[in-house]
């Protein structure tokens, strides 16, 4: 019983050390990439792009369908969210692979500012310290501006007035519904969902966008429906 306690206390030792040694390298890293560029030099020149477009002039419908799909706790959470994290490490352990990461809007933001598409631990925690960072120094509504205007779409598209333009021929303002929850879902996978790519797949996944403003009452259930005729619609073309 003695050797098993003291097994037990050794093991909880190495776990602490281990998640102070990475927690130090991630923090390090954060230091290292605002060392280079600051946050403030970074999101102007992400406002400083032709196409950059203020939330002022995005639809309502396209900034909820964003957040319900992508972040539905965004207007909560400090820049991470505890709960979203604890599903997907469970779900990672189930498949034994790294499938879900459980990252917000900050915490993409971050990434696409500052970080590689490098899968690790440290570069996870440095993300996490520059979301902070970024709730700290910016409201909700300029987070969610940056990031629907430095987020990938597919076909050379990294900002949301390209991505309506090349998709639809329309400025973002002008998009309409059906519009607005097809581009919300494309960047998840733009290889995939990408209607140039396969029109299937991105109707497939703006169902579950939709699907997503129901259940969090960001659209009604004929809203929905609406919707979905649509998507009906365009397939049997």
């Amino acid at each position: 019983m003695k050797f098993i306690r003291r097994f037990l206390t050794f093991l909880l030792l190495c776990l602490l050390c281990t998640g102070a040694f990475v927690g130090y390298r991630g923090y390090e890293r954060y230091q290292d990439a605002l060392a280079k560029v600051s946050l403030e030099e970074k999101v102007a020149e992400i406002q400083s792009k032709p196409s950059y477009t203020p939330v002022t002039d995005l639809p309502q419908v396209y900034l909820d369908a964003v957040v319900a799909v992508e972040d539905k706790r965004f207007y909560k959470h400090p820049g991470i969210d505890v709960i979203s994290i604890a599903r997907a490490i469970k779900n990672d352990i189930e498949a034994g692979q790294l499938i879900e990461g459980g990252s917000t809007i900050t915490q993409q933001l971050a990434k696409n500012m500052y970080f590689d598409q490098e899968r690790s631990i440290t570069r996870k925690v440095a993300e996490v310290f520059m979301a902070f960072k970024l709730e700290r120094n910016y409201s909700k509504k300029e987070i969610l501006e940056l990031y629907v205007n430095n987020i990938y779409f597919g076909d050379t598209y990294y900002c949301v007035a390209d991505a309506s333009q090349g998709y639809f021929g329309k400025e973002p303002k002008d998009m309409d519904s059906y519009e607005s929850t097809m581009l919300a879902g494309i960047p998840n996978a733009p290889s995939a969902y990408s209607p140039d790519v396969s029109l299937e797949l991105a109707h497939q996944r703006q169902q579950k966008v939709v699907w997503s403003m129901v259940r969090q009452k960001y659209l009604t259930q004929e809203e929905a429906d609406q919707i979905n005729n649509r998507i009906k619609e365009a397939a049997a073309q």
